[in-house]
């Protein structure tokens, strides 16, 4: 990996490419337009309701510095297989205790239901099938990125922090507790929020950049040489393929340049809006509470001449949340939990065919089923992009590749059989590695034996890998929880 060289800045010429822009053709511009410009940039000058917006617009008006981006590279630095070879199945001796499947309760617990409105909101949208809705202060409305550059983002900062922006910061936080989001639905849900209520991209982005550092997230605004508004975040763990700038020792991130490529130099403060401490953290721990869009699926897959099936419901509002995850670290989707409903279908038809078998033959039937209910494809030839999947995500296509299966197999043995598993990584494959004392291949990890389970080498048994790794040290491990 070549060395990271962002955060390399240089001073940035205020009397240069940082002067204000000489709107060509003034005249075109009515003078009631401008005099509703000025009226509403007045109030950028009256008294901030926080002492704290009083310390930070001096920062704002510092002269602004240059940093160079870096891009983070993608997860896998060799192609994956275009194809995986298939092993010759041959009957294996069942060893280990009878296994039980014991499905357990739903942990989900319903939460209060926000206030309801006898009057509209200002403004409402769908969200992942859940209607939501918020009122805005009219000053906030109002605000405008104008001139193009940091005077601008000045103007448009003074005029949200002279507005009521208490009861909608209020709004947001009860709608996000009762929907259950993590910081990436909250992410989610103060974007469309901006851009439901401002048509400009640059305003959206400012009004949000306004609402999640009052919110405690650490995230700076900043603009490029085409005087274009950049949001940054900072971010727990890394994004992929991403955008990246090391400010004042912290990375921040462009999540709206994923996968996007450079998008150059731009140009931002050095202080971090005050008492701002949290970094965006991805990790799925419990779902979102979204509306109920339920489907089902039924999959199956052959062993000695019999079919096996499992039929399974899932909620596609929750499939759509999970496909607007970026490539986040492995950690995050080996971790996130199954759908309940999704988890008791699939549970319940498994322990029809394992109750009371021997651990390797319990074992190997949930690897079979991994191998072959769903057919291998690579990311690029199936999204035009990599892609890494939530288990759920991979219940719900029909194709998947080895890091999709990977992780599936580990959440439905960690889930089912309560067995320690690790996802296995190496170059250009992903594997998983059971804490079972069988024989067959095996790595050693933090000093334990681990049993390679490979959900992608079809008809591969519990300690079978393929060939071609078996010589390779892996690159890493994630621990399941």
């Amino acid at each position: 990996m070549r060395p990271n060289r962002d955060g390399e800045l240089k001073l940035f010429n205020q009397f240069g490419r940082f002067s204000l822009i000489v709107i060509l053709g003034w005249s075109s511009v009515s003078a009631q337009s401008f005099e509703n410009f000025k009226h509403v940039q007045s109030a950028s000058f009256s008294k901030f309701r926080d002492k704290k917006d009083n310390e930070f617009s001096k920062y704002l008006q510092e002269q602004w510095k240059e940093y160079k981006a870096y891009i983070s590279p993608p997860m896998y630095q060799k192609p994956k297989p275009k194809v995986v070879p298939a092993l010759s199945q041959k009957r294996l001796q069942n060893v280990g205790p009878n296994l039980v499947i014991n499905i357990k309760p739903s942990v989900v617990k319903a939460l209060p239901s926000p206030m309801k409105k006898l009057k509209a909101y200002d403004i409402s949208f769908p969200f992942y099938g859940t209607s939501v809705g918020f009122d805005v202060d009219k000053k906030m409305k109002n605000a405008n990125f104008y001139p193009r550059g940091q005077k601008g983002i000045m103007n448009f900062f003074s005029v949200m922090a002279a507005s009521d922006y208490d009861s909608l910061l209020y709004n947001i936080k009860v709608t996000c507790k009762h929907m259950n989001l993590n910081d990436w639905g909250v992410y989610l849900l103060v974007d469309k929020l901006a851009h439901t209520l401002f048509v400009t991209p640059d305003n959206a982005k400012l009004f949000s950049w306004f609402l999640f550092n009052k919110l405690g997230y650490r995230v700076r605004v900043a603009f490029g040489a085409d005087k274009h508004i950049v949001l940054l975040h900072e971010i727990k763990g890394k994004i992929y393929s991403t955008p990246n700038y090391t400010l004042n020792g912290k990375k921040f991130y462009v999540i709206s340049a994923y996968n996007k490529g450079n998008i150059g130099s731009i140009y931002t403060y050095e202080q971090d809006y005050p008492d701002t401490t949290k970094a965006l953290d991805f990790e799925l721990k419990s779902l979102p509470i979204l509306a109920k869009d339920l489907q089902t699926k039924t999959v199956s897959f052959k062993e000695y001449g019999k079919e096996y099936t499992a039929s399974y419901s899932y909620n596609q509002n929750l499939m759509d949340f999970m496909n607007s995850y970026p490539q986040v670290d492995y950690k995050v989707f080996f971790n996130a939990p199954l759908e309940y409903e999704t988890y008791k279908d699939i549970a319940n038809d498994i322990k029809k065919y394992t109750d009371n078998k021997k651990a390797s033959a319990a074992l190997n039937f949930v690897l079979y089923f991994v191998q072959k209910a769903f057919t291998y494809e690579r990311d690029n030839e199936q999204f035009g992009r990599e892609k890494v999947m939530f288990a759920q995500e991979t219940l719900y296509y029909d194709k998947s590749d080895c890091e999709d299966r990977a992780i599936l197999y580990a959440r439905l043995v960690k889930d089912l059989f309560g067995i320690s598993v690790v996802g296995v990584k190496y170059k250009n494959h992903m594997s998983t590695a059971l804490h079972v004392p069988m024989r067959g291949d095996s790595v050693k990890v933090s000093g334990k034996r681990y049993v390679l389970a490979d959900p992608t080498y079809v008809n591969a048994s519990l300690g079978q890998s393929i060939p071609k790794y078996k010589s390779i040290m892996p690159d890493s491990f994630v621990f399941v929880k």
